[in-house]
């Protein structure tokens, strides 16, 4: 256990300093816009302004992990021929597969990357506010005083935001049904949009062929795992880190619903819905769109492709020579003895 704590210690001391430094920064603005510094709702904006900075960090990642999916997606039927081709030499047909993810640049487990690289955010966060509330204990940037400001601030007055569903507590014994009420909702938020994220993705952006297979059945595995695994270890998590990480699921959904409607795989139900709204706006507008060919089915649609104008033809450069004879047909006037 000696080295798996000091692995974790090393891995925690770090976040613990970024994660209070964004809190702080977002406690301060708030103060200076006239919020109560040791009220709840300027920590629960701060939270918030938390996970909008981590996740506007992580925006670099999934592009990766959408350029991953869409590969994994579109290398489908090339596994399927691998398995009919090696299926009775497992070795082998690892190292195929393999070798074609190598090729395609991708993994299978590219889609769960800004997953797991949130996972030591969101217990930093956890351990950080749980420790502030229980010890007043200080972490990263937080003073001892403003540690437990934050482990002790309640929003509306009355739901500490250190508090969770087992633990509601009015610092007592007697349970908090307020606080239970609170909690529970933000679990079922927390586990509905993990799976609408899943879904949407599944439903919108994954081709008919890319259903069957062992990525479709990860996927579809992933899909109801993950939400589960969230609602049974939410009813344990503080009530700011459920809203940390409610509101990261909120982000991801707006970021994947943007990314799937302008720039979908190709042969997927967003690419048929993309290439109709194309068509809409070139029948809407024919003199801006006059040069818009739809794409043909399973090609690949882009805004900056369907969307683009017709451009203007530029005349042909002259020499000299050309221009001082006058010709017709190069572009100069004929009318200045060009012409006979």
């Amino acid at each position: 256990m000696g080295i798996i704590g000091d692995i974790g210690h090393f891995i925690m001391v770090p976040l613990y300093y970024i994660i209070s430094a964004v809190l702080i920064g977002w406690h301060k603005l708030f103060e200076l816009c006239g919020l109560d510094p040791e009220g709840g709702l300027s920590w629960t904006l701060s939270i918030i302004g938390l996970t909008l900075v981590i996740r506007a960090a992580l925006i670099p990642l999934f592009v990766k992990q959408i350029k991953s999916s869409r590969n994994m997606q579109l290398i489908q039927p090339k596994v399927r021929e691998l398995q009919k081709k090696y299926g009775h030499d497992r070795q082998r047909l690892a190292e195929e597969t393999m070798k074609l993810y190598k090729d395609a640049g991708t993994n299978p487990f590219a889609s769960c990357l800004p997953i797991l690289l949130q996972m030591p955010i969101f217990f930093a966060l956890f351990r950080l506010l749980d420790q502030a509330a229980k010890h007043n204990k200080a972490h990263g940037f937080l003073t001892t005083d403003l540690a437990k400001n934050f482990g002790e601030s309640k929003v509306f007055g009355e739901i500490p935001l250190a508090d969770s569903f087992w633990g509601a507590r009015t610092w007592g014994t007697e349970p908090n049904g307020l606080v239970m009420m609170v909690s529970l909702v933000l679990v079922l938020a927390m586990t509905a949009t993990t799976f609408f994220t899943q879904r949407q993705l599944m439903a919108k952006n994954m081709p008919a062929d890319a259903l069957t297979g062992p990525y479709a059945q990860q996927q579809k595995m992933l899909l109801y795992i993950l939400p589960v695994a969230f609602g049974l270890g939410g009813v344990a998590f503080p009530i700011g880190v459920l809203l940390y990480w409610t509101t990261s699921n909120l982000w991801t959904m707006g970021q994947q619903f943007y990314v799937i409607r302008n720039n979908p795989a190709p042969g997927t139900p967003a690419a048929k819905a993309k290439q109709e709204r194309d068509k809409a706006k070139a029948a809407r507008h024919p003199e801006k769109y006059a040069a818009y060919e739809p794409a043909a089915e399973g090609d690949e649609v882009s805004e900056a492709t369907t969307n683009r104008p017709a451009q203007r033809q530029q005349p042909k450069r002259q020499t000299r020579a050309q221009r001082k004879s006058g010709k017709p047909g190069t572009g100069s006037n004929p009318s200045k003895g060009g012409s006979k």
